[in-house]
């Protein structure tokens, strides 16, 4: 059995998990191929636990890790409302292909309406497939307010 909560972090002893799932996805060919660094999986659930605007699902099938969510609210200025960055999406590798993903997103969603989201955003490197489709049938679309400029591209500036 499959179930999805979202966390309170140490409160729900989540921590470990949390962890645990984001440093296998890091070390993963989607994820870069380098584990967390000792001082993320010492801090990271500290961290998470001080900021009210991050959300985080957790996918424990008969009790054991299967996946996580975590999602950072934004502000839509057009919309004046809040918005939903869904930031780590993670599927252990032994529950790949069970929907565990969908059945996240879908926790995620009833997470942004109860804030009062006026949408979710994620990003999505474009040779992933697997994550493309998912999205895609979850209903996400590319970005684009004007066909004439195109969609939106996703860049970044390390600091």
């Amino acid at each position: 059995m499959i179930e999805i909560v979202e966390s309170n972090y140490a409160a729900d002893g989540h921590g470990e998990i949390i962890t645990e799932l984001l440093d296998e996805y890091a070390t993963g060919f989607t994820g870069g191929g380098v584990g967390l660094s000792e001082n993320v999986k010492e801090n990271l659930v500290r961290e998470l636990e001080k900021r009210e605007n991050i959300h985080t699902v957790i996918a424990l099938a008969d009790g054991n890790p299967a996946g996580l969510v975590i999602s950072i609210e934004g502000f839509s200025t057009f919309a004046c409302k809040p918005l939903l960055n869904i930031h780590d999406v993670i599927v252990s590798t032994g529950y790949r292909g069970r929907g565990v993903a969908k059945m996240m997103l879908g926790k995620v969603e009833e997470i942004a309406l109860r804030i009062g989201c006026c949408k979710l955003t994620l990003e999505v490197l474009e040779g992933n497939a697997a994550a493309r489709n998912l999205y895609e049938s979850a209903g996400f679309k590319p970005y684009q307010l004007d066909s004439e400029m195109g969609r939106a591209l996703f860049l970044e500036k390390k600091l």
